[in-house]
């Protein structure tokens, strides 16, 4: 396991099927360490931890999606020697996105399905806001999302570490232009929040267009954080289709 970049709460060496998790911005490891015992014993479920959070937060995060790929793919290496899969959430699933097709410009191995959740399609080329705001409008935005614990607005000293990571991590996503390229030969199911706005059930469906394989959109309970039933249909739904990759050995 590459000790920086990968946290694995629970390894399972007899996993059919491994999940690499990627955290929305600001998100850590730690969002995914519940995972474990909600997924069943043939998924093994592996969270990449950024720079500049937790244990890393002595490292500079990234601003710049190429870097970050770059910097991360070598890392993943190790974990795709059985089939995989990638979950993304919000900004994670952009930078699943583009491991994908940094593993398909090297030949290397592809995952098997890609998750992507409560993130606006690549192709609708949407501002993202906040991270080239003041303070001001970064935490207006931070608010109206929810998920950003109360605490960290309320104490001046958390919110002076926290604004700087997270308008990192919204710049990754923001400054990033996707190339013209061909569509991922990779199956890609969407899930969406019934009440979000900025990643509606209708500006994930294009997501479609990153595919030249099978394409699924389902939205659960929730806006940009799913409720906890919202959670529990995307892992059950997950879950489904992580079996059928397992029982394939693809």
């Amino acid at each position: 396991m590459s000790g920086r970049w990968l946290r694995n709460h629970a390894p399972r060496a007899d996993a059919s099927v491994r999940l690499l998790c990627f955290p929305y911005a600001g998100g850590n490891a730690a969002m995914f360490r519940e995972w474990p015992a909600l997924l069943p014993d043939e998924v093994e479920p592996i969270a990449v931890q950024l720079p500049g959070r937790d244990d890393r937060y002595d490292e500079p995060p990234h601003t710049d999606m190429a870097a970050l790929v770059a910097e991360l793919l070598p890392a993943v290496l190790p974990v795709l020697d059985r089939p995989f899969a990638c979950y993304g959430f919000s900004m994670g699933a952009r930078v699943a996105l583009e491991l994908a097709h940094a593993l398909r410009a090297r030949d290397l191995p592809l995952p098997a399905r890609l998750f992507v959740a409560s993130s606006a399609a690549p192709s609708l080329r949407l501002p993202v806001r906040g991270w080239s705001e003041p303070d001001e409008g970064l935490i207006a935005y931070l608010r109206d999302l929810g998920g950003t614990p109360a605490a960290v607005f309320d104490h001046p000293e958390l919110l002076e570490l926290f604004l700087p990571l997270v308008r990192a991590d919204l710049a990754v996503v923001g400054r990033h232009e996707p190339p013209p390229r061909a569509p991922l030969d990779v199956p890609i199911r969407a899930f969406a929040g019934a009440a979000d706005t900025g990643a509606s059930p209708d500006r994930m469906e294009p997501w479609r267009a990153e595919t030249s394989a099978a394409f699924d959109l389902t939205v659960v309970p929730g806006a940009h954080f799913f409720t906890d039933d919202g959670l529990r249909q995307v892992l059950r739904t997950a879950v489904e289709d992580l079996l059928a990759v397992g029982a394939a050995g693809q």
